[in-house]
């Protein structure tokens, strides 16, 4: 079963121009090319009876890592195929197990672009949660210095909010 799956991912990988590279006998890692998260590693670990997957989003939050966590729950209860979860760590993933029956092009497409879609939607506002005040540090240095802000639009609003004390 591994060789007929591990066939199907490099098979729907090509047709759909994504870097696919084998990591072990049974299991791949796809990149997904995004907009606001530039790329996901995303791990198929094909298994006896399922097809897990694994994608890592972001690091441990450095700050409001509570609020980050219940807003990941809130977005989990709208989500197909896979949700996010925390490693020991408190690094992010977006994580999922399905059947090996039934896999076929058209639901592995459909997992590919859950993981990117959720991965990539989601990016802006968990860094804004969890990185705010870095971010906003960032920009102000930035600003001082005359440096390019381009990759850091999507948080111009934290910018005009006041800092703290």
């Amino acid at each position: 079963m591994v060789t007929e799956i591990g066939a199907l991912i490099e098979r729907v990988c090509a047709e759909r121009e994504l870097e696919c590279e084998s990591t072990g006998d049974a299991a791949w890692v796809v990149t997904l090319p995004g907009t606001h998260k530039l790329k996901t590693a995303c791990n198929l670990i094909v298994g006896e009876h399922a097809l897990r997957i694994e994608a890592f989003v972001m690091r441990h939050p450095d700050e409001r890592s509570e609020e980050l966590w219940a807003w990941l729950l809130r977005r989990n209860a709208r989500m197909y195929g896979v949700s996010f979860s925390i490693d020991a760590a408190g690094d992010v993933y977006l994580t999922g197990r399905v059947t090996l029956k039934g896999l076929d092009e058209d639901e592995l497409d459909r997992l590919l672009g859950a993981v990117l879609t959720y991965a990539d939607e989601s990016f802006d506002s968990m860094l804004e949660i969890g990185f705010g005040s870095s971010i906003k540090r960032e920009w102000e240095w930035r600003v001082k210095r005359g440096e390019s802000l381009a990759n850091l639009q999507a948080f111009a609003h934290l910018a005009d909010e006041e800092t703290p004390g």
